[in-house]
């Protein structure tokens, strides 16, 4: 079913790039044409290519690491989104779907066709000219330095909802409900419950978050400061004039995940809900 594979890990944790290594030699032996992400040469012991993950047009890919990994892979490879296999090498990742101990059986499993692929919504924003990356989790609206205040008019198709004094603004897809506007007291969206989440940064009057229907066409208009950051999945990154509009709407395209069985709600408790940092651990 599967004839080329794409690799992608983190490149600041030995576990991560030996397990690229082991990988790759596996695959290899399965008769696989293997592609390692160019972040990985000079790191990882192989005689894969290296290839930027724009040019990644694989048959799947494989992440070794947490969220962080997977989330820029997501906005980096080409589209239609290919399948990922994600292996847990972060903290909570809850994006993820094995160990690495279950990595080799999850990929002989991968190669017979026993596995399900779980499709998961993305936002597409823009912004006057700009055109930014699809999110996966996010889209954050923020001042560009601390102590400013973002004051913004928020409309859902055309019509104005109200005016939000925060620190930031979120919108979130049922996927990143666990992530970044969960942390700032937005609520967990149920995967099959479609929408799109908005969720104010620590804000001056009591609203906390609003879910609006996924087909809504969601304006942020920047009324100041004079310079706002927007930031789409933690790793796109890009500072904006004041009195611009970003538009945020559902994106045509999805993600893809390789999935064995274990379910969102199981996830959500083993990962989220009873799970914390160890010293000296980051998210990756």
């Amino acid at each position: 079913m599967f004839k080329t594979v794409g690799l992608v890990a983190r490149y600041d944790k030995k576990r991560a790039i030996k397990l690229t290594e082991e990988l790759t030699a596996y695959l290899k032996e399965k008769g696989l044409e293997i592609f390692i992400e160019e972040t990985l040469q000079g790191k990882v012991k192989s005689d894969g290519q290296f290839l930027p993950l724009k040019k990644m047009e694989t048959d799947f890919i494989i992440t070794i690491g947490g969220d962080g990994t997977i989330l820029r892979t997501c906005i980096a490879i080409p589209k239609p989104d290919i399948p990922i296999l994600a292996i847990n090498m972060g903290v909570r990742g809850f994006l993820t779907e094995i160990s690495p101990e279950e990595a080799f059986k999850a990929v002989d499993r991968c190669l017979k066709g026993d596995f399900k692929i779980e499709r998961c919504k993305k936002l597409a924003v823009s912004a006057d000219k700009l055109e930014a990356p699809d999110a996966l989790n996010e889209v954050l609206i923020a001042v560009d330095e601390p102590v400013k205040i973002l004051y913004a008019r928020i409309y859902k198709d055309e019509r104005e909802v109200l005016t939000s004094q925060a620190d930031g603004i979120i919108l979130a897809t049922q996927t990143g409900s666990t992530g970044y506007s969960l942390s700032a007291g937005g609520p967990v969206l149920d995967p099959q419950v479609d929408g799109i989440i908005l969720t104010p940064i620590c804000s001056l009057s009591v609203l906390r978050s609003i879910v609006f229907p996924s087909e809504s066409k969601i304006t942020v208009e920047v009324l100041r400061p004079k310079k706002v950051l927007l930031v789409v999945d933690g790793a796109y990154r890009k500072l904006l004039d004041s009195k611009c509009k970003i538009v945020v709407t559902q994106s045509k395209n999805e993600a893809k995940f390789i999935r064995f069985g274990e379910n969102f709600y199981h996830r959500l408790r083993s990962r989220l809900l009873f799970h914390g940092l160890k010293d000296g651990e980051n998210c990756g």
